[in-house]
């Protein structure tokens, strides 16, 4: 399959009138107050791995596979509760006359299943199509359309067929209205996964009258399905670790963040300057000013550049303040590498604050997510500064209330409410402002350092 969660095209193949008929008659009989407990079960069962874990608000099951699902609770679904089948209530009950053109489909429709075919012959739209089961070899032949364009050599349909009525050992069969179109490899991991499922409760039940492939199908079909959906996340997976989020300037946007406190600046100078994949930044007027305490510290950056492949600039980036150190990463893995080299250099002069690797939120396209390519994602400027605020707010606002080395082990609001070191205080929150994420990257400081100053018990003064 391709990058993405359509990794397969689904179809759709018109009915026979008289079998539409009976398939609404059927639909009609599961909506009854008395059966929609057991419809509800049905589907349920059949689309369980989008039920499970919240899975189904991040990639819905298909069109075709609802429909493919509703055709397990017509044909296929026996109920717990000791009713009669859906065909079989309308087969031997007799409320209403059912036209003997619409009763000849319920024989076939009780005897169809679930399947994965191959075309195994060349076919020009129009022409018959003929195909074979992956499961035990068994051939049919079946109508052609404008639908089957789509169908190409190697290629694999997860569909339902039903044997045409009378003529059942000629192999004829029609559509039963949808299905889904695989690669040759995605069908070849959908057979193995399910025959792996099948192998395991074979052995857990000790039986293994699964063993005819029709007698697996019609009972457990269902599970041709699960796996298809297992594909479907592990390509949406797949298509996620893949994305590259940019900048609108195309450098990479480093969504990956940990804050640290520190109480050692010249320690970590000295240490930053000898990791060999780092390189210092030239300083600027932004980064010459001295430290909150007054003392000539000035806040010094050092980048990671991206390595291979098609893109090329700042992977990571690292400011050292005289009492912090943010660490900015184009993805949790390289932000883990980095953290991890800093606690071994540095152990524990580094003190944790948090971090965050919140992406933006996207609903992808059905053309993106086909897409052969990764995918390339631009993060706004105002999308940008909005989630660093939200780390950022939580982090900071966190920090008033926690014992801080440069105000003598006190925490910023206790400090803060003492005349002798006010002004301390406010120069910390000062330094915060001037070197703030979204400085570098937005122009402006992403968090309101006004908010930090109230919360801490200090007026509200405009950062410059």
């Amino acid at each position: 399959m391709k990058l993405g969660s359509e990794r397969a095209a689904g179809f759709w193949a018109p009915l026979p009138t008289s079998l539409a008929a009976v398939l609404a008659r059927l639909e009609s009989l599961s909506m009854r107050p008395g059966f929609v407990f057991q419809r509800e079960m049905a589907l349920a069962r059949v689309l369980r791995p989008y039920l499970g874990d919240g899975a189904g608000r991040i990639v819905p099951p298909l069109a075709q596979e609802s429909e493919l699902a509703g055709l397990f609770l017509l044909c296929d679904f026996y109920p717990e509760d000791g009713q009669l089948t859906l065909i079989e209530q309308l087969r031997d009950v007799i409320t209403e006359h059912i036209p003997n053109e619409e009763r000849v489909w319920l024989d076939p429709l009780k005897h169809s299943y679930i399947d994965l075919l191959e075309p195994t012959l060349p076919h020009e739209p129009g022409e018959v199509i003929t195909l074979r089961s992956l499961g035990d070899g068994a051939s049919f032949i079946l109508p052609g359309g404008d639908f089957a364009k789509e169908f190409s050599p190697g290629c694999a349909l997860l569909t339902r067929i039903i044997l045409a009525p009378g003529d059942e050992e000629s192999g004829k069969a029609v559509w039963s209205g949808c299905g889904l179109l695989l690669s040759p490899d995605d069908a070849k991991a959908l057979v193995e996964l399910t025959a792996e499922w099948r192998r395991e409760m074979e052995i857990n039940s000790g039986s293994f009258a699964l063993g005819e492939w029709k007698e697996f199908a019609k009972r457990f079909g269902y599970m041709l399905l699960w796996a298809f959906a297992q594909l479907r996340m592990d390509a949406l997976v797949e298509a996620v670790v893949h994305i590259r989020y940019r900048r609108p300037d195309g450098q990479p946007y480093l969504y990956s963040v940990a804050l640290y406190d520190h109480y050692e600046y010249r320690l970590f100078v000295d240490r930053l300057s000898d990791m060999k994949h780092l390189e210092l930044e030239p300083r600027d007027g932004r980064t010459e000013g001295a430290s909150a305490a007054g003392s000539p510290q000035p806040a010094r950056v050092w980048i990671q550049r991206a390595v291979g492949g098609t893109v090329t600039g700042v992977a990571a980036r690292l400011t050292l303040t005289s009492c912090q150190l943010i660490v900015e990463c184009d993805g949790p893995e390289r932000l883990d590498r980095i953290k991890h080299e800093l606690a071994a250099s540095l152990g524990f002069s580094l003190h944790f604050r948090g971090e965050t690797l919140e992406l933006p939120v996207r609903q992808l396209s059905v053309s993106e997510l086909m897409s052969d390519e990764p995918l390339t994602l631009v993060v706004a400027e105002e999308e940008d500064r909005s989630l660093l605020n939200r780390f950022l707010e939580k982090a900071y606002l966190e920090w008033s209330d926690q014992p801080h080395l440069a105000l003598g082990g006190q925490t910023p609001r206790h400090a803060a409410a003492t005349l002798s070191m006010r002004d301390q205080v406010g120069a910390l929150i000062d330094e915060m402002a001037e070197h703030d994420p979204g400085v570098w990257r937005i122009g402006r400081p992403a968090f309101d350092y006004n908010r930090l100053r109230s919360h801490v018990g200090l007026d509200d003064e405009a950062a410059e």
